[in-house]
């Protein structure tokens, strides 16, 4: 298997489509340009563009952006051995170099001066400098840069830059209306439609309660963790609290509010 083949994705991701956003990447991809997705925490932002990367068989390279990720962490780095030093290509390098989809996961959380270095990949340059090692690398004709957040944890100290911002066209994505997750999880979980819109019921109610003691509702991943819980037999109000309540909030209020939800769902 070469380099290039190893990075493909290989069985079809589950997605649905919630408006034209497939038709839309697909021409951005065709021009080559450059893709910001953004949308709350488990909206299905990361399995949108796995599965884009298999509808478009390109290899794709995820990143799992940090505070403590380096410029180095991404470009690549001499590394010492035993013939002396040696350069490794870091993730984003390798990306350029073979043509794959780079997605730069909740990139917000890396620092700024580390996001810089895409820069000059996103506009008609398409190179990346290589400074320590005295290369230019021109981008292959196939590769694409993505990155992913989440509006919804912006600050002042962790935003991108305009700089960066107006390099990209962009997703906006959301959860899905009620009828749309409900299909997303009896298919995910192999659970009746019925139980999926039980618990879409209590992922509801839960995103209202954002802004008012809550800084994010419950996602669509944590439903599927629910759905799966009970699939696998565990009881709904337990499975409910375990994936759904206890997750995200430490507060007692919200957690009894949150409960009784349940309880009177599955009364």
């Amino acid at each position: 298997m070469d380099n290039k083949e190893q990075y493909k994705v290989r069985k079809e991701p589950f997605y649905q489509a919630q408006r034209n956003e497939v038709a839309l990447y697909e021409a951005a991809y065709a021009a080559r340009l450059p893709v910001m997705v953004k949308g709350p925490t488990g909206c299905g932002k990361s399995r949108f563009i796995e599965y884009m990367a298999w509808k478009l068989n390109k290899p794709l390279i995820t990143v799992a952006c940090n505070e403590d990720m380096t410029a180095s962490d991404l470009v690549g780095r001499y590394l010492l051995d035993a013939g002396g030093t040696r350069w490794l290509d870091g993730p984003l390098t390798t990306a350029a170099r073979i043509g794959a989809i780079c997605y730069l996961d909740e990139v917000v959380e890396a620092r700024q001066d580390t996001t810089v270095v895409i820069h000059p990949l996103t506009d008609h340059r398409r190179t990346l400098p290589l400074d320590k090692k005295g290369e230019l690398i021109k981008a292959h004709p196939d590769f694409q840069l993505v990155i992913s957040y989440n509006p919804g944890y912006q600050s002042l100290m962790k935003d991108l830059k305009q700089s960066t911002k107006q390099r990209f066209t962009a997703f906006e994505f959301d959860y899905p209306e009620a009828s749309v997750e409900a299909g997303i999880l009896s298919k995910e979980a192999d659970i009746d439609p019925g139980l999926a819109g039980q618990l879409v019921k209590i992922g509801q109610a839960a995103r209202n309660l954002k802004g008012h003691g809550l800084d994010e509702g419950i996602s669509t991943r944590l439903l599927v963790y629910a759905a799966t819980l009970i699939k696998g037999g565990v009881e709904p109000r337990d499975a409910c609290r375990m994936a759904l309540v206890r997750p995200i909030t430490d507060d007692a209020d919200i957690r009894d509010t949150l409960d009784h939800a349940i309880d009177t769902t599955f009364a």
